[in-house]
Protein backbone atom coordinates (compact mmCIF):
# COMPACT_ATOMS: atom_id res chain seq x y z
CA UNK A 1 0.00 0.00 0.00
CA UNK A 2 1.49 2.89 -1.13
CA UNK A 3 1.97 6.17 1.58
CA UNK A 4 -0.93 8.21 -0.73
CA UNK A 5 -3.57 5.55 0.01
CA UNK A 6 -2.43 5.29 3.53
CA UNK A 7 -3.23 9.08 4.31
CA UNK A 8 -6.61 9.08 1.92
CA UNK A 9 -7.56 5.65 3.70
CA UNK A 10 -7.00 7.51 7.18
CA UNK A 11 -9.80 9.79 7.11
CA UNK A 12 -11.99 8.21 9.12
CA UNK A 13 -14.37 10.82 10.26
CA UNK A 14 -17.07 11.40 7.44
CA UNK A 15 -19.63 13.60 9.78
CA UNK A 16 -21.27 16.64 7.56
CA UNK A 17 -21.15 19.68 9.70
CA UNK A 18 -23.34 22.37 8.39
CA UNK A 19 -21.24 25.97 8.19
CA UNK A 20 -18.08 24.28 9.75
CA UNK A 21 -16.94 21.59 6.98
CA UNK A 22 -17.13 17.57 6.22
CA UNK A 23 -15.24 15.13 8.95
CA UNK A 24 -11.34 16.77 9.63
CA UNK A 25 -12.32 19.15 6.45
CA UNK A 26 -13.55 22.75 7.97
CA UNK A 27 -14.48 25.42 5.19
CA UNK A 28 -12.07 27.91 4.71
CA UNK A 29 -9.34 25.18 4.50
CA UNK A 30 -6.97 25.99 2.11
CA UNK A 31 -6.16 23.94 -1.13
CA UNK A 32 -2.45 23.47 0.06
CA UNK A 33 -3.49 22.56 3.19
CA UNK A 34 -6.05 19.82 1.80
CA UNK A 35 -3.68 18.32 -0.39
CA UNK A 36 -1.31 18.15 2.64
CA UNK A 37 -3.60 16.19 4.74
CA UNK A 38 -5.29 13.92 1.37
CA UNK A 39 -2.65 14.78 -1.27
CA UNK A 40 -3.48 15.08 -4.59
CA UNK A 41 -7.11 13.97 -5.62
CA UNK A 42 -7.84 11.61 -8.27
CA UNK A 43 -9.34 13.89 -10.54
CA UNK A 44 -8.80 18.26 -10.33
CA UNK A 45 -10.47 20.52 -12.94
CA UNK A 46 -10.47 24.37 -13.13
CA UNK A 47 -14.34 25.21 -13.06
CA UNK A 48 -14.41 28.77 -13.75
CA UNK A 49 -12.08 32.27 -16.06
CA UNK A 50 -11.35 34.36 -13.61
CA UNK A 51 -11.88 37.03 -16.28
CA UNK A 52 -15.43 35.90 -16.70
CA UNK A 53 -16.61 35.30 -13.17
CA UNK A 54 -14.08 37.17 -10.87
CA UNK A 55 -13.65 34.15 -9.03
CA UNK A 56 -11.24 31.55 -8.93
CA UNK A 57 -13.08 27.54 -8.86
CA UNK A 58 -11.56 24.62 -8.62
CA UNK A 59 -12.52 20.66 -8.32
CA UNK A 60 -11.06 18.39 -6.94
CA UNK A 61 -12.60 14.41 -7.08
CA UNK A 62 -11.17 11.55 -4.34
CA UNK A 63 -12.02 8.55 -5.71
CA UNK A 64 -11.50 6.65 -2.41
CA UNK A 65 -13.38 8.85 -0.33
CA UNK A 66 -16.53 9.00 -2.58
CA UNK A 67 -16.01 13.00 -1.82
CA UNK A 68 -15.85 15.97 -4.69
CA UNK A 69 -14.16 19.09 -2.93
CA UNK A 70 -14.39 22.51 -4.33
CA UNK A 71 -12.07 25.31 -3.60
CA UNK A 72 -12.72 29.48 -4.47
CA UNK A 73 -10.96 32.28 -4.20
CA UNK A 74 -8.33 34.15 -6.53
CA UNK A 75 -5.93 35.06 -3.51
CA UNK A 76 -6.46 32.02 -1.91
CA UNK A 77 -8.35 28.80 -2.66
CA UNK A 78 -10.49 27.92 0.16
CA UNK A 79 -12.94 24.78 0.33
CA UNK A 80 -16.20 26.53 -0.15
CA UNK A 81 -17.99 23.33 -0.63
CA UNK A 82 -18.10 19.29 -0.64
CA UNK A 83 -20.33 16.63 -2.14
CA UNK A 84 -20.23 13.56 -1.51
CA UNK A 85 -21.46 9.98 -2.51
CA UNK A 86 -19.86 8.22 0.74
CA UNK A 87 -22.21 5.55 2.23
CA UNK A 88 -20.71 6.24 6.15
CA UNK A 89 -21.24 10.27 5.53
CA UNK A 90 -23.60 11.11 8.90
CA UNK A 91 -25.70 14.53 9.51
CA UNK A 92 -26.32 14.77 12.77
CA UNK A 93 -25.50 11.28 13.98
CA UNK A 94 -27.52 9.49 11.34
CA UNK A 95 -25.95 7.72 8.00
CA UNK A 96 -28.03 10.53 5.34
CA UNK A 97 -27.88 7.97 2.46
CA UNK A 98 -30.58 6.13 5.06
CA UNK A 99 -32.82 9.42 5.65
CA UNK A 100 -35.99 9.46 3.27
CA UNK A 101 -36.45 12.30 1.21
CA UNK A 102 -39.11 13.91 3.02
CA UNK A 103 -36.58 14.33 5.74
CA UNK A 104 -33.85 15.93 3.74
CA UNK A 105 -34.07 17.68 0.00
CA UNK A 106 -30.41 16.26 -1.29
CA UNK A 107 -29.69 14.27 -5.03
CA UNK A 108 -31.96 12.23 -6.42
CA UNK A 109 -32.24 9.24 -8.81
CA UNK A 110 -35.88 8.06 -9.15
CA UNK A 111 -36.04 7.23 -5.02
CA UNK A 112 -32.56 6.46 -4.23
CA UNK A 113 -30.28 9.03 -2.92
CA UNK A 114 -26.96 9.57 -4.79
CA UNK A 115 -25.62 12.52 -3.54
CA UNK A 116 -24.92 14.94 -0.51
CA UNK A 117 -23.91 18.67 -1.53
CA UNK A 118 -23.27 21.47 1.25
CA UNK A 119 -21.31 24.87 1.15
CA UNK A 120 -20.52 28.44 1.99
CA UNK A 121 -19.87 31.76 0.20
CA UNK A 122 -16.47 32.78 -0.21
CA UNK A 123 -15.29 36.05 -1.74
CA UNK A 124 -12.28 37.22 -4.40
CA UNK A 125 -10.00 37.06 -1.30
CA UNK A 126 -10.74 33.14 0.26
CA UNK A 127 -12.56 34.45 3.09
CA UNK A 128 -15.84 33.21 3.90
CA UNK A 129 -18.75 35.52 3.77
Amino acid sequence: MSAETELKDDMQNFTIMPLKGYGEIPFGMTLDDTVKLLNMPDFYEELSDMEETGNRSVFYQYDNLATNIYFEGITKSVVACFETENQEATLYGKKVFDLTKELVDFFFEGDKMTAVSWGVLVDEQGDII
